[in-house]
């Protein structure tokens, strides 16, 4: 009689990264990631730049009949460090994790449904008891936090949320997602993974109030109209003594924004952040991410290279102190770029050394996003300008 023992992991995690803009980098990536037999998801980051639909083509000859999710980024993260015009392919695997997947289009015509919709992917196994849902959305759809409440409406609080919103590389005109074979702008896709091991969320930004606090005298959802009843965008440059150019243009005011985001005022003491995305020049408006409320005091904040970095340590050890001492498989991490624009290039590269040397051998995953989320208690649970730590028990 021949016994056969089965040797697979119960789970895996690997990561896979292929630079430059060929039409070969998407198998490249996939095919270092698909390490080993039994994929149970992909999730792809990769550049704007990309030819996306051959790119995705040549991920799913690798892997036809995998579960996919993925978005476009401004810059992406892997275990190597962090890059531009690549692509990063994340594989879980083995009988120790369960996925659905599911996508809503046309996510700004109603982003809390959108977020409702993409809840409901959560498989139901009792001997997988650990949850969590992945969700990538458009970030310049409208106020993501709508995304955040559409999915507690769904899951209430007992099951954690974690993802970003997509990027296009600061030009601030359209993001993409990926789902399956399919490349879809204004779109939130979510992966649900049950687990027989824990997951851990880290959360920190690392930014400081500066000067004196501004009444949001108008605004309407993510939309500040004035600020001390003051156009919002002459008060927001006059606090920073920057002067408009000539030629002025979206970009411009977001990578102006990009270390100088606004600050709100929370009762749990900690400062809710806001990525300013661009303006009205001539309603004189600010947007941002998401909402900030009419009658908010909201600050200038500003960050450096030690503050943020401080915040990735914190960040990191809180998602693994939810592992409850067990070495993480990998971690996926979603980092605001504004916080890559404190950092610059040798300081983002610390950064993932940072992230690396907490867990020896994990391969890491990650994006530069337009937003985070991480809701693991109550109904907040959207941020901007944050590190947000995945970590896979």
């Amino acid at each position: 009689m021949l016994l056969r023992i089965d040797m697979r992991p119960a789970r895996w995690f690997s990561v896979g990264s292929a630079h430059g803009l060929d039409a070969d980098a998407g198998t490249r990536a996939v095919g270092e990631a698909l390490a080993r037999d039994d994929p149970k998801l992909l999730i792809v980051f990769c550049s704007q730049s990309h030819d996306l639909p051959t790119l995705l083509a040549a991920i799913r000859r690798s892997a036809p009949d995998v579960p996919l999710i993925g978005c476009t980024t401004a810059g992406e993260i892997a275990t190597t460090g962090p890059s531009e015009a690549s692509v990063v392919v994340t594989a879980l695997g083995g009988d120790g994790f369960a996925v659905d997947t599911c996508v809503a289009t046309e996510a700004s015509r109603d982003l809390r449904g959108a977020g409702a919709h993409v809840s409901r992917c959560m498989p139901v196994r009792a001997d997988l008891p650990y949850k969590v849902l992945v969700v990538l959305s458009d970030g310049l759809a409208g106020d993501q936090q709508e995304i955040v409440r559409g999915a507690y409406s769904v899951l209430g609080a007992s099951v954690p949320l974690v993802g970003g919103c997509a990027g296009d590389d600061l030009r601030m005109a359209r993001t993409h997602q990926l789902y399956g074979d399919q490349v879809l702008t204004d779109a939130v896709v979510a992966a649900g993974i049950a687990s027989d091991a824990p997951f851990g969320i880290g959360v920190r930004h690392g930014w400081r109030r500066v000067g004196e606090p501004m009444l949001v005298t108008s605004s309407a959802g993510n939309r500040v109209h004035t600020l001390d009843d003051q156009p919002a965008l002459d008060v927001y440059l006059k606090h920073l003594g920057a002067e408009e150019p000539a030629v002025r243009d979206q970009e411009w005011l977001a990578r102006l924004a990009l270390t100088h985001p606004l600050g709100l005022g929370h009762p749990s003491g900690e400062d809710q952040v806001r990525f300013i995305s661009g303006g009205d020049f001539e309603a004189r408006s600010l947007s941002c991410i998401a909402e900030i409320p009419q009658g908010a005091l909201a600050w200038i904040m500003e960050g450096d290279a030690a503050s943020v970095l401080d915040a990735t340590d914190a960040a990191c050890g809180d998602s693994l102190a939810a592992l409850g001492g067990r070495r993480p498989l990998g971690m996926i991490a979603f980092d605001c770029i504004a916080r890559r624009g404190v950092l610059g290039d040798d300081g983002i590269r610390t950064e993932i050394d940072r992230i690396a040397a907490v867990t020896p051998g994990a391969p890491i995953a990650g994006f530069y996003t337009y937003g985070e989320i991480a809701r693991t208690h109550g109904l907040r649970g959207f941020h901007n300008q944050t590190l947000v730590v995945l970590s896979v028990g």
